[in-house]
């Protein structure tokens, strides 16, 4: 019988995408395992692009809600399907569902002090450990031994057929080069870009022949609509209208992604996507794009990165004045220029 384990995932879409090393770790050291992830809704696209993943399990259970008896329920009906887990939140209630499972080997860190319902429990050191995909993935190590690296890079795989059904379902056309802008960041305002520099940016990129198309949740629609608004020039705005799976696969076809700190910007750094990052609140030290082809601008304030929701000092100077110059800078530096390219450098050649 193979090596049963199960992992308990994250809620967000990027640290979901940062999991994948782990389950690539965990296959390397036993290519025989099966591999099962607990994981919310919203992410099972993400897992259903990971080839490391044998099978999905749904995680019914809300951001804070406790709902013991039901974690209770649960956990008894997994009883006897595992050998280990590996729970990667911190919190105590993800912790609870394995113990009631009696899973005999719990791996996790301590954090919220969960001694008792962990048996394999760790202790962060985050100075050795500062990015948050490092500290996934040393919970695929013995303990006390040290994380291997490199790290492998998030990889999602992409079945060709779902670009040509996400772009017949939304009605769009690939024809042009495309830049996707991503300008929402679920964590709050304080990691976003402002619509008017994404506005700016899109009108410079649309007279130049790229087809600007604008990716988020219905959440996003504001920032989103604010951003056609200003810019005045035609834009594709997704915001709303696509589903996770469909956001990956039209993701996929991006000459470029300009982005910010967010799910998203994980997303495409697993597609392979060139990306220009844009870091306000937050820290490329922390929670970097995972790619070889990415840009990260940031102002590098003295009051950034606070790591707060929104602006304690309520000016948001770390993102008000990244000024649309910063990032077309960037954009030069991550995409190359081609053969019978226009003599922006930046600029790929358009379609005959």
């Amino acid at each position: 019988m193979p090596y049963r384990i199960l992992v308990v995932a994250p809620a967000w879409v990027g640290d979901s995408v940062m999991a994948q090393p782990l389950y690539q770790r965990i296959k390397q050291y036993r290519p025989d395992a099966n591999l099962t992830v607990l994981a919310p809704d919203w992410t099972l696209p993400l897992l259903d692009r990971m080839p490391e993943v044998d099978a999905t399990l749904r995680n019914p259970f809300g951001h804070g809600a406790l709902k013991l008896t039901e974690r209770w329920k649960l956990g008894r009906a997994l009883r006897g399907q595992f050998d280990q887990v590996i729970v990667l939140p911190n919190s105590l209630k993800s912790a609870l569902v394995p113990w009631f499972a009696r899973i005999p080997q719990r791996t996790g860190f301590v954090g919220e002090s969960r001694y008792g319902l962990l048996n394999d429990f760790r202790v962060l050191d985050p100075k050795a450990l500062p990015q948050m995909v490092e500290r996934f993935a040393i919970l695929a190590e013995a303990a006390e031994e040290p994380l291997p690296r490199p790290i492998p890079a998030p990889t999602l795989h992409i079945d060709p057929a779902s670009h040509q059904a996400a772009l017949q379902a939304l009605g769009l056309s690939d024809a042009q080069p495309i830049i996707a802008f991503c300008p929402g960041a679920e964590y709050g305002p304080a990691k976003r870009w402002p619509a008017r520099h994404f506005a700016e940016l899109a009108r410079r990129l649309v007279s130049q022949g790229y087809a600007v198309w604008l990716f988020g949740s219905a959440k996003d629609k504001p920032d989103t609509s604010a951003i056609v608004e200003q810019a005045g020039v035609p834009i594709v705005d997704l915001a709303g209208r696509t589903s996770l799976a469909q956001a990956i696969d039209l993701l996929s076809l991006a000459h470029l992604v300009v982005t910010n700190d967010s799910g998203l910007m994980h997303v495409a750094a697993a597609l392979s996507r060139p990306i220009v990052a844009l870091y306000g609140s937050s820290s490329p030290e922390f929670t970097p794009p995972l790619s070889k082809q990415a840009e990260v601008v940031s102002l590098d304030l003295e009051c950034s990165p606070c790591f707060e929701r929104t602006c304690p000092l309520k000016h948001l100077n770390c993102l008000q004045l990244l000024e649309p110059d910063l990032v077309e800078s960037a954009i030069a530096k991550v995409l190359t220029r081609p053969l019978g390219t226009p003599s922006n450098p930046y600029i790929p050649a358009l379609p005959v």
